[in-house]
């Protein structure tokens, strides 16, 4: 067992975990957030992203430990029925999500891919590593690859991410 402590939503935590429990089930087990939800448990399928110290990340392939003072974010922390997030709202006007499953993922990463466009980071698909990265399909998609929706609504997703951009794509 061991004490880490994050700041998981604008609130501190303080767990006593096993060091092999997850960062995803300290967030779903211990602190009871199951907006992030388990889906392949291997990195796979994105249903568990989270958002730490502004960075995407799978929550299923990292240990609770490895995130002592870090800031995590995960779906609830976006907004709330109340006060959607401007991401949440979009989705939900272009129905970017059917089953729901990954949506909180897709939603987190969807967050998180417009702040990394916005800081210039490039992608895979970016054909100029020294310009900013432009808000296009193709940029979208690659970006958005890590998260699998079964349901296939991924040009509604689309729409959702280029709306909150402000931009065409």
């Amino acid at each position: 067992m061991h004490k880490v402590s994050f700041v998981v939503n604008g609130k501190n935590h303080e767990l006593e975990l096993d060091t092999r429990t997850t960062l995803l089930d300290a967030l779903r087990e211990h602190l009871h957030l199951t907006g992030t939800k388990k889906g392949c448990d291997h990195g796979q399928c994105g249903a568990c992203t989270v958002i730490v110290d502004g960075r995407r990340i799978n929550s299923c392939l990292t240990l609770a430990v490895m995130h002592e003072g870090d800031d995590i974010t995960t779906v609830e922390g976006l907004g709330t029925p109340e006060h959607l997030h401007p991401m949440q709202a979009a989705f939900i006007k272009h129905d970017g999500y059917q089953c729901g499953y990954c949506t909180p993922g897709q939603i987190c990463s969807a967050v998180a891919v417009l702040d990394e466009i916005k800081a210039g980071i490039p992608s895979h698909v970016s054909a100029d590593l020294t310009a900013r990265p432009p808000l296009t399909v193709s940029e979208l998609r690659e970006r958005m690859s890590g998260n699998i929706c079964r349901c296939g609504a991924y040009s509604n997703i689309v729409d959702a991410i280029v709306e909150v951009a402000g931009g065409e794509a």
